[in-house]
């Protein structure tokens, strides 16, 4: 087992690690910007570094300076926890050769998964199935419109090496298609530093539907049952929750038994989520996170894993702790994200909390590094804490969720409390009537009197 582990990430991400390591009696080290040096995982850590200004392009994204902390330490493991440097292939191939281990997966793994048509070939050799559309990257307008009539319209394209919605248009028409390509393809290079797209068969109306997935060194790969992370705005999740709910037994047999060949075919062997699309009865693959999630906390409560520890047990060469016989589902839980944003506008809100109350009681956990007098910082995500409910089913899930979210108490601030709290009381998400798209055709037509701050 490893003996100091570096956590190069902030917020509440590197609190929950700091813990995790506590549990296994691991010493850890954060780093830390300028304007973070009073926050929790700085005080919590055994140890601290500063590594730069506030700008996370000359601190948290500056791998020199975070290799550098690891080395001075003394560090012989690095985690990324999620966002930053954790899907950097660079990043994890310098941890490696400074004889460090990236609790993470394989540089090869994160060159496969970083880019969707390379990911899409993986899991096409592990015979998930895939949505149709082109074989590979399209430069034309001629090579996107055969792609498109092949699997008819609408189609999305979508750059091959995006992600949060960046780089995608969806076509409706051959028309359409050669106004949207070439604008694709320069998003997709000014955010992403590729043009590459590729065209694939659009649904309209598709659920989120994710596997929480595992590999060891050892040939053994288990999956860690469903998400549904349907409920979205602009490709962002909103909230999430395990298991799926209104998936039929052979649904969710096949989703999540093909998430664990993957894993099992590419030989991965740390922890991660597969994705999926879902409509009616079919399935389709959308792409690997090959990271913690956000959104871990409420498979850890419905399996009773702590999906962290497991990360870290992995990197150290260690088995599975638990066979695929023993993953066993009991009861719901619902996560809620709250952002430091204006509930209706999303416009962001930093600042100085004046006031914090968390709730309490059986079944409520919060994941937040913030606190009365915290500084929400306007450099970084706007993510203030993680409300994670568990309940014995969804109802009763939900009704929880309701009063806990009733108790949190954040002044100072606005947050995403207020849209959520009327999101969770609505015919549609109480009887799951809802899709990728539906939150924003929602606040689009929401009343301004049900817009309660």
């Amino acid at each position: 087992m490893f003996k100091k582990i570096l956590i190069a990430n902030r917020g509440e991400i590197a609190l929950r690690v700091i813990r995790a390591c506590r549990e296994l009696g691991i010493p850890t080290v954060a780093i830390y910007s300028k304007a973070d040096e009073n926050a929790l995982h700085v005080r919590f850590a055994d140890e601290a570094v500063c590594i730069g200004p506030a700008n996370a392009l000359q601190s948290y994204l500056y791998q020199p300076a975070v290799l550098s902390a690891a080395e001075i330490c003394g560090a012989d493991a690095v985690h990324p926890g999620y966002g930053f440097l954790a899907e950097n292939a660079q990043f994890a191939s310098a941890v490696r050769q400074m004889g460090m281990e990236f609790i993470g997966p394989d540089v090869e793994h994160l060159q496969t998964f970083g880019d969707k048509l390379s990911a899409k070939a993986a899991a096409r050799e592990a015979g998930l199935p895939l949505l149709d559309g082109s074989e590979g990257a399209v430069e034309t307008v001629e090579e996107a419109l055969e792609a498109a009539n092949a699997c008819g319209f609408p189609v999305i394209v979508k750059a091959a090496a995006g992600g949060g919605g960046k780089g995608m248009r969806v076509v409706e028409s051959a028309d359409d298609l050669a106004r949207q390509l070439p604008l694709a393809q320069e998003e997709g290079r000014l955010a992403f530093g590729s043009a590459e797209v590729f065209v694939e068969r659009f649904l309209r109306t598709p659920r989120h539907v994710e596997v929480q997935v595992a590999g060891d060194a050892h040939g053994q790969a288990i999956h860690f049952g469903t998400r549904d992370c349907s409920m979205q705005r602009r490709h962002q999740k909103v909230i999430e929750e395990a298991p799926a709910p209104f998936l039929s037994d052979s649904l969710r047999e096949r989703i999540s038994t093909a998430a664990a060949e993957l894993v099992r075919t590419v030989g991965y062997r740390t922890v991660g989520t597969v994705e999926f699309l879902v409509e009616g009865e079919e399935f389709f693959f959308l792409e690997v996170n090959p990271r913690i999630q956000v959104e871990h906390p409420v498979t850890e409560e419905v399996y009773g894993i702590d999906l962290i520890q497991e990360q870290i047990r992995l990197a150290a060469g260690e088995p599975l702790s638990v066979k695929q016989e023993e993953v066993v589902a009991n009861g719901h839980a619902i996560e809620i994200r709250v952002n430091a944003e204006d509930p209706w506008t999303f416009i962001p809100s930093p600042g100085l909390i004046t006031g914090y109350h968390e709730p309490g009681g059986p079944g409520v956990r919060i994941d937040s590094a913030v606190h009365e007098h915290a500084m929400v910082q306007p450099y970084y995500d706007s993510l203030v804490a993680k409300l994670i409910v568990y309940g014995r089913d969804r109802e009763h899930a939900i009704k929880k969720m309701l009063w806990a979210l009733d108790e949190f108490v954040v002044e100072g601030i606005k947050t995403t409390i207020p849209m959520q709290r009327t999101l969770l009381q609505t015919d549609e998400f109480q009887e799951f009537r809802y899709f990728t798209k539906f939150l924003d055709g929602w606040l689009a037509t929401l009343p301004d009197d049900q817009k309660k701050n």
